[in-house]
Formats: C-alpha cells, structure tokens, sequence
C-alpha cells in the first residue's frame, strides 16, 4: 500500500469551536523510501489565527489573505491522498480537523477514513516507549533525527521529520542512498574468519528434568498460540 506522511496546522485546538486548518504538508513513501511526489498548500481559513497558535507556528492572517479556500484544494488533496495509509503523529487531531472541513462541503464528500488507511505514529510511540515522552522533538532526539530547522512549527517540514521517525520506529534505514532501481540487483556479502586460537566457549548441556520443563513450556506455548509456536515446529523438522 503506497503511504503518505501528513501533518497540518490550524488556527487553534478546537475543530467543534470553529478552527480550521492552515497549512497540510504531505510527504510519500514507496518501499520505505521516500518519493518526490509531496503536496503542500496553505489554506485561507476565513477567520482569525488565534495568538497561541501563532506563537507555534508564525503563519499569520496577512500571509494567508490571498490563499486558496480549503474548497478550492478540497479535489486535490482527496485525489493525492486517495487509497493510501496515512501516518499521521496524534492522528486523532488532524482527523477531526479534515473531518470538519469535509463536513462543510456537504455529506457528499464523506470523511477521510472512508479514502484511506489511518496509522497514529503516537500511538506506535506509546506503546514502544510506555511512561516516556512521546512528542515529535522526543523522538527526534531518541533516535539521533536532526530536528534543528524546527524552530516553528511547519506542515511540511513536521511530515519530513515524521518520515525519519516513523521509518526509525519501523526498522527502516533513513539514510540508505542506494537508487531503487539498484536495489534489487544489491548483494551484501560480509566475509570474516575467526581467530583459530580464541577461547573456546564451554558448552553446558541440559539435564533431564530441564529437558522435560522446556518440552512442558513449548507444549503450553503451542496450546496458548493454536499450534503456532515456532521453536516447537523446529524441533519437530529437526
């Protein structure tokens, strides 16, 4: 499933109190690299920026008096988002926010869940680093992503930084440059002879009551998990 990376801004917190969305930033990736199909815009909301939200941010009014109506992108950005997983950090913010701008178009027009996948990288970060902070800068420095242009708060630059977060979190490489048409063609070979006068390790054999308890504990593993424990199947094939 093709993937797309997104973040907004907004005049404020609240969707229900009238806030709307600003900016959206979108970044694709396709095999876990990222593409050069983005979509960037910024939205005239048709009401004041509140001064909290400025303050993370900097957009102001005045930037954004002659930017297109979150109606006039409305095609554009469904069209690019269309049958994709979204990633999104505190997906739930960024949903309501859609939603209520969809809602204004009229029931025609649905909701995001019905064009698209949704994946909340909060929620992935919660439940690898339970009882930590999970915000963006938190993972930016828990796993050595350069954050330092992050000084407000930006649609884009955030679905960026979110790409190396979430590719980090998932095992991925963020900064592999082998072109994708090579990838395939790419064989890693790593050739090492050990020292013939190392230590030997001593190898410690089970007895028979420990033979007998991890046959018990396979078994109990085998009926918890309906016949999929692994390491019993290996001893079976061995």
């Amino acid at each position: 499933m093709r993937q797309v990376i997104l973040d907004t801004e907004t005049t404020g917190l609240e969707p229900s109190k009238g806030h709307k969305i600003i900016e959206i930033g979108c970044v694709e990736i396709r095999n876990r690299r990222r593409s050069d199909k983005t979509y960037h815009q910024y939205i005239n909301p048709l009401r004041e920026i509140d001064d909290g939200a400025f303050d993370v941010h900097g957009i102001s009014n005045e930037f954004l008096a002659d930017k297109p109506k979150f109606k006039d992108i409305a095609k554009d950005f469904i069209d690019y988002i269309r049958d994709c997983e979204l990633i999104i950090h505190n997906a739930p913010f960024d949903v309501a926010f859609i939603n209520a701008e969809l809602k204004e178009l009229g029931k025609e027009w649905g909701r995001i869940e019905e064009f698209c996948k949704i994946t909340d990288t909060l929620v992935m970060a919660r439940t690898l680093h339970p009882g930590q902070k999970n915000n963006l800068n938190a993972l930016c420095g828990r796993y050595d992503i350069d954050n330092s242009q992050r000084d407000l708060h930006g649609a884009l630059l955030d679905a960026q930084i979110l790409l190396d977060v979430y590719l980090a979190m998932t095992g991925g490489q963020t900064s592999l440059s082998l072109s994708e048409e090579k990838q395939d063609d790419v064989e890693i070979k790593i050739n090492f002879q050990l020292d013939e006068n190392r230590t030997r390790l001593k190898t410690i054999k089970p007895d028979n009551d420990e033979l007998v308890a991890h046959k018990d504990r396979l078994a109990s593993l085998n009926q918890v998990s309906d016949g999929s424990c692994v390491w019993l199947k290996i001893e079976t094939d061995e």
